[in-house]
């Protein structure tokens, strides 16, 4: 046997320059399918063998699985964040039309409270007024003299009022009443003045200065009296005729018909009829 022939029995088998590509590139972290079959492409056009790139396919397909993963994940967290977000916001909102709304509510209640500290006051003058009446004219019958002439018999309307007014005589007197059974003085002018179908103002103050302005000696049934100034009376009573006013003086006296002049000539009258 020659040399040679022996050389070739012993030379180890060649490595394909495929399988060495191949195993290069896992070695090296190469996981994209495109890059294995680019290079082993020509090497298997070479030895026909296709078994070695089976796996190939595979190797791309985990790769890509994991990407697409990773993505959603990605696109979880930015919602999740948008979605906190949204939600803050709308926190932040109701918080706000929350503080708005019991600010209001404070406003409101203040208001309210400052409405019944001077409705109070008023009431409170009234009564000074009507007590320091009282006391100018123990017996019943007033100080001063009246120049109110007589006046004509009251019909419709004012004869309602007049009707009404004389009807509450003998009930009590109640600081912030409107009826039906007590009264203060406004709260009884506005009562009787309602059968006529007239709504009042509903202090002293403000009745006597709204209405018709009335001399003294042209009083007609259902005029509203007044003593002291004019948009700043005292106490306030309806004139029922006769020379006459039925009026809710104070808590002694309660509702009560008396001569004009009783207790003091009255400020001035005023007409709503």
């Amino acid at each position: 046997m020659s040399s040679n022939a022996h050389i070739r029995r012993h030379r180890k088998p060649r490595v394909s320059s495929r399988n060495s590509l191949l195993t290069a590139g896992v070695a090296g972290g190469v996981f994209t399918t495109l890059a294995v079959t680019g290079a082993s492409a020509p090497v298997a056009a070479e030895s026909g063998d296709h078994a070695d790139t089976a796996e190939l396919p595979t190797l791309g397909s985990q790769v890509s699985t994991g990407t697409n993963q990773a993505v959603y994940a990605t696109q979880s967290i930015a919602v999740q964040y948008e979605l906190d977000a949204a939600k803050a916001d709308a926190q932040q909102a109701a918080q706000k039309t929350a503080a708005k709304a019991k600010k209001a509510e404070e406003a409101k209640k203040e208001a309210a409270r400052k409405a019944a500290a001077e409705a109070a006051a008023e009431r409170e003058t009234e009564l000074r007024a009507a007590r320091s009446a009282e006391r100018t004219a123990p017996d019943g019958q007033g100080g001063g003299s009246s120049e109110a002439a007589p006046s004509t018999p009251a019909s419709g309307t004012a004869a309602a009022v007049a009707n009404f007014a004389r009807a509450q005589v003998g009930k009590a007197y109640v600081m912030g009443s409107t009826g039906p059974n007590a009264y203060d003085c406004s709260g009884l002018t506005t009562a009787a003045l309602k059968q006529a179908g007239v709504s009042l103002p509903r202090t002293s103050q403000a009745q006597s200065s709204a209405g018709t302005e009335v001399g003294l000696g042209n009083l007609q049934p259902g005029d509203v009296l007044y003593w002291g100034g004019k948009g700043s009376a005292t106490h306030v009573a309806i004139y029922v005729g006769d020379g006459q006013y039925v009026g809710a003086q104070n808590p002694s006296s309660g509702v009560a018909m008396h001569p004009l002049n009783w207790g003091g000539t009255p400020s001035g009258a005023v007409r709503f009829l």
